[in-house]
């Protein structure tokens, strides 16, 4: 029998940050992942603490920020990689009417330092930009792709990845400890993203699911090094390379890309792109969105070493440190988390 503190199921970016808390404070665990959820390796993993839709500031930007960016300089030092990109992120302006609101929100106080004040003009005869660019500050990208690759592959070494799907059945649940075939732990934590709809303890959580499709394009006219959200986002990975995104469907619960998806990114991205490009890849994948945009993160009504962490929906670079940090001092601390973030804000 194989003893450890804690067992994870999933391996996207909320197990990964709750992986590091547990070996920050010495606890051992074993992680069950079989695939299934791409939601995380599928995600562009821009980071920004600004809406650009509406020029407001993300949910707890600057308590996320504090915790992400070090935790990934942490991992990437500790696993010899480089994951966390900084990123000039530049948001486009359709009028003079959002250079005005753009201008507005930079002078308030939770924003003021993630606004610029200062107008970008547009110097490439490959964009159409006439009203120029607002630039957000402090934003970049996260490889995801590299960092749960390697993060999986470190895992093996230290003989802590199961590759497999975790079967519910096989869970026997006692008072102090939880047993799953021949390992034995104190707590056990399902990270499973949309996956958690097949979960026979956390499956009336209200995740809903929202299926996003994203392009990898080669522009080589292009040229540019910073990121641009527009109708779509168009972010810089190299050699002329650029992800493009990304769709937001309700209805569509699959993981297959759609032509439909194709179609619209295209256009959009059409809109405002005056250069010829070329497709070089398409996927898709369901985000764990919540209906109130908070994740959600708790204990089980009923048992008391099943807990669950999940709901980051279209930010989990930003989210997913933040909400492993709280989950962690819940366990060992009895530290009560946010209302904002507990499943218990949703009656079942």
């Amino acid at each position: 029998m194989k003893e450890v503190d804690y067992i994870i199921v999933g391996c996207g970016l909320a197990s990964i940050a709750l992986c590091e808390q547990l070996r920050s404070n010495e606890k051992t665990f074993v992680v069950f992942d079989d695939n299934s959820q791409r939601s995380s390796i599928v995600a562009a993993g821009l980071y920004n603490p600004v809406i650009l839709k509406r020029f407001s500031e993300v949910w707890k930007a600057k308590e996320q920020l504090k915790i992400a960016l070090p935790l990934y300089n942490k991992i990437e030092s500790d696993l010899n990689i480089k994951i966390d990109y900084k990123l000039q992120l530049l948001r486009r302006f359709a009028s003079v009417e959002e250079q005005n609101l753009w201008f507005n929100a930079a002078e308030k106080p939770k924003l003021e330092n993630y606004l610029s004040t200062n107008l970008v003009k547009n110097t490439s005869i490959c964009i159409d930009a006439p009203y120029g660019y607002g630039e957000v500050l402090h934003a970049g990208r996260l490889d995801t792709t590299t960092l749960i690759t390697a993060y999986k592959d470190f895992l093996k070494l230290n003989n802590s990845l199961e590759e497999k799907q975790f079967n519910y059945t096989k869970l026997q649940i006692e008072k102090t400890s939880i047993q799953y075939e021949n390992i034995k732990a104190r707590h056990i934590v399902f990270a499973e993203g949309f996956g958690v709809k097949s979960n026979p303890y956390f499956y009336h959580i209200p995740l809903n699911g929202t299926k996003g499709e994203v392009l990898t394009i080669k522009a080589s006219d292009l040229q540019i090094d910073f990121g641009i959200k527009s109708s779509v986002f168009i972010i810089p990975i190299g050699n002329a390379m650029y992800y493009v995104g990304a769709t937001y469907n309700w209805k569509d619960k699959t993981h297959l890309p759609t032509e439909e998806g194709r179609i619209e990114l295209i256009t959009k991205l059409k809109t405002f792109i005056k250069c010829d490009f070329e497709v070089v890849n398409h996927r898709a994948s369901i985000r764990p969105t919540v209906k109130d945009r908070r994740p959600l993160v708790g204990r089980h009504h009923e048992h008391q070493n099943l807990y669950v962490l999940n709901g980051l929906g279209t930010r989990g670079v930003m989210i997913a440190p933040y909400v492993a940090d709280k989950l962690f001092k819940l366990i060992e601390r009895e530290q009560p988390l946010d209302p904002e973030i507990d499943i218990k804000r949703f009656k079942y």
